[in-house]
């Protein structure tokens, strides 16, 4: 049975971490201490889910989090150092801190640990999430003890509608480019001159010219898309920034 753990003030526990090809030891105290902080909790790196949805969610919205009053977000998985960081340059995160519980220290004492071993996991994270405010926590969204891998509560907005249920979205965009296209490159220039983040799918790399024009419909590059609304190509981007 798992238990809600709020109101728990979130012993001092030191965990080994690998950066700059020299061990660090980072402790509970410090990560937490005069810091509103969102934790989540997951079974394993590199494992679907948490690849595909619930670390990846977390960091797109990381700016949203950031401006309502939260200090840093860290994601706690039951695994080694050399794991976590492997996963974080595989995921090319941004924003969230990978913390790795190797020995299921931290993760037991907010009472997450659970056996997986069925799994051939050994102990690992059940998945939750949590907000730590100056060391105690303050609220936790546990997934339901059912079979299988819930994630129905964990996620990045649920955790977004208890911080700010007013906020926004930033907006994020995607544009279909091609190497050495001077248009393209002008795309995301303006793009970059306004902080906006973007997500750039190369054609003949990761995308056929065939696949553009099924996915776009459209033959040329850029293509810019804004939350699925397709704006169109350099010039079109231009005319919507100007309006935006």
């Amino acid at each position: 049975m798992l238990n809600n753990q709020e109101g728990l003030t979130i012993p001092n526990i030191s965990i080994q971490v690998r950066a700059n090809n020299e061990w660090q030891t980072l402790t509970t105290t410090d990560l937490f201490r005069n810091k509103r902080v969102i934790v989540f909790g997951l079974p394993g790196a590199f494992t679907p889910t948490c690849s595909s949805s619930h670390l990846p969610r977390y960091d797109e919205l990381a700016p949203v989090f950031f401006a309502n009053g939260v200090d840093d977000i860290l994601c706690v998985s039951v695994n080694d150092t050399f794991v976590m960081n492997a996963w974080q340059q595989d995921q090319k995160l941004q924003h969230v801190k990978m913390l790795p519980d190797g020995n299921g220290a931290l993760t037991e004492a907010v009472g997450m640990l659970v056996d997986k071993s069925d799994l051939g996991f050994g102990k690992r994270s059940w998945r939750y999430a949590m907000v730590v405010n100056d060391g105690v926590i303050e609220k936790m969204f546990i997934e339901p003890e059912k079979p299988g891998d819930p994630f129905e509560v964990s996620d990045a907005d649920t955790m977004l509608n208890y911080i700010c249920p007013k906020a926004q979205e930033p907006a994020y965009y995607t544009l279909f480019t091609k190497a050495g296209c001077p248009h393209c490159a002008r795309a995301k220039a303006m793009l970059n001159e306004r902080d906006l983040a973007y997500e750039e799918i190369v054609v003949q790399q990761a995308v056929s010219q065939r696949g553009l024009k099924a996915v776009t419909g459209e033959n040329t590059v850029p293509q810019v898309f804004l939350k699925g609304q397709h704006i169109g190509g350099a010039d079109q981007l231009a005319e919507f920034l100007a309006d935006a």
